[in-house]
């Protein structure tokens, strides 16, 4: 969230905290990006680039632009450079935007067998009788025995037979038909990832394979089933856009899309998410991409009517896959979010507030929509319904679920803002005794994987970190849980689950099928499943090296507040001194007579489900 680390220390919120650091911070271009990327409002950081100093190069400016920096941003960098300022007006700095769908819940998926898509997404176009691709020649006997086997739904005995004749190799120009089928058998006895395996091995074929429009659509089937799309992004760039099958057109239109803007190629990006058909369940996650897209552009009325069109779209009829389902309720609520961030970052904080507001509390997203909210009061200065929010999130509803350790931070600034100094100390000083070690067993963790040689260790961390017992963690434990929110990680460890089934059903059965067949099967599941936990390990490492950064940036924050604190009390003893006489103002009793629609209960320290969101405090506070 926008200002959720102050970065280098409360400089960037210049006047807007009345703090100053005790020296001029030189800001790089990082630096400078960094604030922009936390949705520092750009006067403050334009204001910080003054009172730093710096003379920026024409190559600063340079890396500015190439990272989208803010044009009044730009100005700035330029004059204080001596190079000319651009003609076009100033831009506020857009809010930063979450660039992934939502972190899919653990609901399980449905039986692929029957999907249920709507006719726009219907993964089918499958082989029927009469329509069999004519390749290779006349089709042997034996080819077609188990072909039988399987239209008769006997898809053991039909695997088995597809694979015997792989292994003896009688019909090398039948092989693409094969593994078809062969990958069909497995489909159909749900043992998705091996089917995965060997349509992969016809797709691989590439677009003139006649076997190639049946086979890409199941393996579209079986990344929404697992939602790791990782095999298709190996792929689909290869493949002509004119060569996309029509059922499986709307995916493919997506990770092309998905790709793209990865590579910040956001103009083609667009291009592929406009394609994709309405009645698509795609359509949600095209739109919020275009708004994310449009925001980055600062096309922010265009980006908010995509987020508003997320959040005003009716989903399609349910697939009953309750992880899908629910992965488009967030969506909602990420837009709806977003929305409110665009208006946070043109400091429209009213308007921000109502927006954060909306989130639904059984949303996912309602805990970070209280604390982003809680910046916008901490703005309007309202004081003690900022500390009301952050009560909230801090509630034992959500400690095991939501690491939220920026929490902290703004409660102190609160409290700071109030002149209740012993309060900002109390809770600074248990927040870096929290952390410290946090940071330090963090960096224990990465650097074992530092070096090229470690990057080739990557699965041993993802065992190491959710595998193995953390007894003597000083880690939280929400940390665990906020690290799966991340949605390719979930994707990896969902289908290692998949994959884990998968053996116990092959382990299940008997007789010669089991030792031949399952066999080999359990091979290729072993070997992938390596690929994909190291693959895991590598995202698993970034998200943990992002949150040790967090907390580091958050503990250079709380040292500058203290320090400040220090300097505060140092001023408020100078005053006193200076005048003795002064009284201390009482603070009397509160007083509860409020509208009639409102009842007004003093909190004891119980926490009720019905009152989470509904807190706020009655401090007057210290200010003289």
């Amino acid at each position: 969230m926008a200002l959720r680390k102050f970065t280098q220390g409360l400089a960037l919120l210049g006047s807007a905290l009345l703090l100053t650091p005790t020296s001029a911070w030189a800001m790089g271009c990082d630096d400078i990006m960094t604030m922009v990327s936390r949705n520092v409002p750009s006067s403050i950081v334009v204001q910080t680039m003054k009172s730093s100093g710096k003379t920026y190069s024409a190559a600063d400016v340079q890396c500015l632009v190439s990272k989208g920096a803010p044009a009044d941003v730009l100005a700035a960098a330029r004059a204080q450079g001596g190079t000319a300022a651009p003609t076009a007006a100033p831009v506020p700095a857009p809010a930063p935007l979450p660039t992934a769908a939502p972190a899919p819940s653990a609901a399980p998926a449905p039986n692929l067998a029957n999907p249920g898509f709507d006719g726009a997404d219907m993964i089918g176009g499958d082989l029927t009788d009469g329509n069999e691709p004519a390749v290779g020649g006349a089709s042997p006997a034996e080819i077609e025995q188990a072909i039988e086997w399987h239209k008769a739904k006997k898809y053991l005995s039909a695997s088995k037979a597809f694979y015997d004749l792989l292994e003896r190799n009688d019909f090398p120009n039948q092989t693409t038909k094969i593994n078809y089928h062969l990958a069909k058998s497995l489909y159909e006895l749900e043992m998705y990832h091996s089917a995965q395996y060997y349509f992969m091995q016809v797709v691989r074929k590439g677009p003139k394979n006649p076997y190639f429009k049946y086979a890409l659509p199941k393996l579209v089937n079986i990344a929404e089933y697992t939602g790791n799309d990782s095999e298709l992004l190996r792929v689909v760039h290869k493949i002509p856009p004119e060569s996309f099958p029509g059922p499986a057109k709307n995916h493919l239109y997506y990770l092309m899309g998905r790709k793209l803007y990865e590579q910040q190629e956001l103009t083609e990006a667009s291009n592929y998410f406009k394609q994709i058909s309405s009645k698509s369940e795609l359509y949600m996650r095209a739109k919020y991409f275009e708004g994310v897209i449009n925001n980055e552009k600062g096309k922010l009325k265009s980006a908010v009517m995509s987020f508003r069109e997320v959040m005003t779209a009716e989903p399609p009829v349910s697939t009953g896959d309750a992880r899908r389902s629910k992965e488009l309720e967030d969506l909602k609520d990420l837009a709806l979010i977003n929305v409110a961030r665009i208006y946070y970052g043109l400091e429209r904080f009213d308007n921000a507030n109502n927006y954060y507001s909306q989130v639904d509390r059984e949303s996912t997203y309602w805990p970070e929509s209280l604390f982003e909210r809680a910046w916008t009061n901490f703005f309007i200065q309202d004081l003690n319904h900022t500390l009301g929010l952050l009560l909230t999130v801090e509630s034992p509803y959500f400690n095991q679920t939501e690491y939220i350790p920026e929490v902290t931070v703004l409660r102190a600034l609160t409290f700071f803002q109030m002149c209740e100094y012993d309060e900002v100390e109390r809770l600074l000083i248990g927040f870096e005794n929290d952390s410290r070690p946090m940071v330090a067993e963090l960096d224990g963790f990465l650097t074992q994987y530092k070096t090229d040689e470690g990057k080739k260790l990557a699965d041993q961390a993802y065992d190491k970190y959710f595998s193995e017992p953390h007894t003597r963690s000083a880690l939280d434990t929400a940390m665990f849980s906020r690290t799966l929110r991340n949605r390719d990680l979930a994707a990896y460890v969902r289908h290692m689950d998949m994959m884990d089934d998968e053996i116990s059903a092959i382990d299940a059965q008997k007789g010669v099928w089991k030792t031949s067949i399952g066999d080999s099967l359990k091979k290729t599941i072993e070997k992938d499943r390596q690929r994909y936990k190291r693959k895991a390990g590598l995202t698993l490492l970034r998200e943990v090296a992002s949150q040790k950064k967090n907390l580091e940036d958050l503990l250079v924050q709380s040292e500058i507040i203290r320090f400040e604190v220090v300097d505060a009390q140092r001023q408020d003893y100078e005053f006193k001194s200076s005048n003795p006489n002064v009284a201390a103002l009482d603070a009397g009793q509160i007083d509860f007579a409020v509208s009639k629609e409102i009842i007004y209960w003093p909190f004891n320290g119980e926490f009720w489900s019905d009152e989470l969101g509904y807190y706020r405090y009655t401090e007057d506070g210290n200010c003289k």
